[in-house]
């Protein structure tokens, strides 16, 4: 391993692993920005300006040995999953793409890996989300483990038999949901919530939140991809970031009985078809089951760029955040007593979202 750790961005070398997602492509922006030299690697890489793509099969142990074999990375950014049927799946899978791509990075001279999770960590996986016993809120990162089996055990797991056997510092990104910029991406609440949006104004129908009666009313927060890149990059060249796990959102709190209707202004929406909580949680799997198909009319008579609705709106993601019958909010105390100060307004990451979108033509 290098011991330097005063080395300079011209020395420091990034390996973003899931690199076409949300957290992945903000970690590009951000690493290009601050002069690292970036390879992205993904199913389906591309190269452009200076950030290099290395395409590689993360459940496949000789391509990621091939693709890896000549790579020097000093820094490892880990953000992809892939999601299974059953939690034993997960586990399976997401843990052995960790363990497999530390493992075909053996010979490389890495410094740090961070690694991205979420509040899974304290609600529990799919099959039992938000379900058993549960720290209160706000989560600490000090919480024990859940007695549950969660793919994100074993991916941290994982990470610290990597660190002990070849010898780098770790970080973990415990995320809310992220906003952020992606295409075909499975977790996007703010395309999501766009394109249903789009929908509503094209069909002259209502736009309802699909939530719970507790995300309605309660205390919440998110996370803006940016601000988890920034946190990342801090953590992987800051020595208060070693070998440590951080929350990560953006600082402020919302309800979103106030949210709603100001995204909607946002989106285009008229305040008289914007419709809240009303005696029960509607999913937007549910509400879009038989008006999804027309989004290839919205398509046509704005000229998007996209016309596969299933490439932009991840309707069951949305449902799982929005359903959860109880407050959910995450303490930033740590990361900030660790020197990590960066802040977002979530409304406001909300609108730089949907202005990207639009100027990529991917919503009216």
């Amino acid at each position: 391993m290098s011991t330097d750790d005063n080395s300079t961005p011209d020395t420091r070398r990034a390996l973003v692993v899931g690199a076409s997602g949300i957290t992945g492509s903000a970690l590009v922006d951000q690493l290009d920005r601050d002069g690292w030299e970036v390879s992205a690697l993904s199913r389906r890489a591309s190269s452009t300006g200076r950030v290099r793509g290395i395409a590689a099969d993360l459940r496949d142990l000789g391509s990621l040995r091939a693709a890896l074999a000549e790579e020097r990375p000093t820094h490892v950014f880990f953000t992809a999953w892939q999601r299974q049927e059953t939690e034993a799946e997960n586990i399976a899978v997401n843990g052995a793409m960790v363990r497999d791509l530390l493992a075909a990075l053996a010979h490389a001279p890495l410094q740090h890996v961070a690694l991205v999770t979420g509040l899974k960590h304290y609600l529990g996986p799919f099959e039992a989300y938000a379900a058993g016993e549960m720290p209160d809120t706000p989560f600490h990162e000090e919480e024990p483990r859940l007695d549950t089996p969660n793919f994100y055990y074993a991916q941290e797991d994982e990470l610290f038999a990597a660190a002990a056997r070849q010898g780098f510092t770790w970080s973990v990104h415990r995320s809310h949901t992220v906003i952020g910029y992606a295409v075909g991406n499975a977790m996007n609440m703010g395309l999501t919530i766009a394109v249903q949006a789009a929908l509503a104004n094209h069909l002259d129908l209502p736009f309802v939140f699909p939530g719970s009666e507790e995300q309605w009313n309660g205390l919440t927060d998110m996370t803006d991809a940016g601000l988890l890149a920034e946190q990342m990059v801090w953590a992987a060249t800051d020595p208060a970031g070693a070998d440590e796990a951080f929350n990560i959102v953006n600082g402020d709190v919302f309800r979103w009985r106030w949210m709603w209707p100001r995204l909607a202004a946002h989106l285009g929406v008229e305040p008289d078809r914007v419709v809240g909580y009303e005696g029960r949680t509607r999913p937007l799997e549910e509400q879009m089951a038989e008006h999804q198909h027309r989004w290839s009319e919205v398509a046509a008579a704005h000229g998007l760029a996209e016309s596969d609705v299933t490439r932009l709106a991840s309707w069951w993601h949305t449902d799982a955040d929005l359903g959860r019958e109880m407050e959910v909010v995450t303490d930033m105390g740590k990361s900030r007593d660790a020197g990590f100060l960066r802040y977002r307004r979530t409304e406001q990451a909300f609108v730089d979202l949907f202005r990207r979108y639009r100027a990529e033509r991917l919503i009216p």
